[in-house]
């Protein structure tokens, strides 16, 4: 099979447990890995916008995990469109290309932005048209030429993993502590927001468990799962600026305790907004109307459908999954 973004936080996780299975894995990746390559992976070194390299990668290949995407809060609305549409696009070319039988797609839940809170949110909701972000916006277009490529040929499924984290997490856990530690964090809104977060070993196994929900006997047999969108979830909603307090007091941090209202921050984010626009400044702003709002108000998922169609159950709990990464950051 193939992996795109093998050597992200949730893509080599992915690849171990293929490996570990037995599995021949392809990897495909703009920055080179000899770890993988010295465990058996073969290796395709290319981005999503080389046409005949996601072919060419394609090739006798039954399964693809599109994991990889261009991730961000901030940045211009054609990068993004390039690498999570287009590139999407290509790689769908390129599976019915090459007989690729089985697409599993990396989304997010933020495909069903809509500026408010989601408490129990289920697939039944739109995909998003309208975002200050374009990552929610892009990866919504992406999910939809996903879906609507499904066939008894080529058999799609999308999956939604809220906020992977766990041991080794470089972006989420690294950005929080960061900002604690140079006193830039503060609790947007009243603090007692919502939020469903997933355990990366639990991303994996819906991963894993969508591929099999894909497979039939015959081409023509029924799959519950296919053609379909899921929520995946540890199932277990967190007060968010709780959960943040207990990782920065495990890790010997003091925890946050400053606040600023919703209706500031998103006013900061917008003047931030229109200051990376206009200056020559690098990186990510500091806040975002995005941010500000992800960071305020609820967001969990009802992941019965998931349990229903593709079998899953979170098996690392929040409590097992903290302990194990407030212990890795006290070393």
């Amino acid at each position: 099979m193939l992996v795109t973004g093998g050597t992200g936080f949730l893509g080599r996780r992915l690849v171990a447990r293929l490996l570990a299975a037995g599995r021949t894995v392809t990897v495909l990746g703009r920055t080179p890995a000899p770890d993988l390559e010295a465990r058996g992976v073969r290796f395709v070194r290319a981005s999503l916008d080389e046409t005949a390299a996601l072919h060419a990668a394609c090739a006798g290949v039954e399964t693809v995990f599109h994991v990889a995407a261009k991730v961000g809060v901030w940045g211009r609305h054609e990068d993004f469109f390039r690498t999570n549409v287009l590139g999407t696009r290509t790689l769908l070319e390129g599976c019915r290309a090459q007989g690729v039988r089985h697409f599993i797609h990396t989304s997010t839940p933020s495909v069903v932005y809509n500026g408010g809170d989601l408490r129990n949110a289920d697939e039944s909701l739109p995909l998003t048209t309208q975002c200050p972000s374009p990552y929610p916006v892009t990866k919504a277009m992406a999910e939809r030429e996903v879906l609507a490529a499904n066939s008894p040929k080529l058999r799609t499924v999308a999956l939604r993993p809220h906020l992977i984290w766990g041991v080794g997490d470089p972006h989420l856990v690294p950005r929080l502590l960061a900002r604690a530690r140079a006193g830039r964090l503060r609790i947007v809104g009243d603090g007692r927001n919502v939020v469903d977060m997933v355990h990366v070993e639990n991303a994996v196994d819906a991963h894993l468990l969508a591929e099999s929900a894909l497979i039939s006997p015959t081409p023509l047999a029924w799959s519950a799962a296919a053609g379909k969108a899921y929520f995946i979830s540890n199932g277990e909603p967190v007060v968010l600026w709780d959960w943040i307090n207990e990782l920065l007091r495990g890790s010997g941090e003091p925890p946050v305790t400053k606040h600023i209202s919703l209706g500031a921050a998103s006013a900061l984010g917008a003047i931030c907004e229109v200051l990376w626009r206009v200056l020559p400044v690098r990186g990510e702003p500091s806040m975002t109307r995005f941010v500000a709002a992800e960071l305020a108000k609820d967001h969990w998922f009802n992941i019965a459908a998931a349990r229903r169609d593709l079998g899953y159950a979170p098996r690392v709990s929040m409590a097992t999954g903290t302990a194990e990464l407030i212990a890795s950051l006290r070393k």
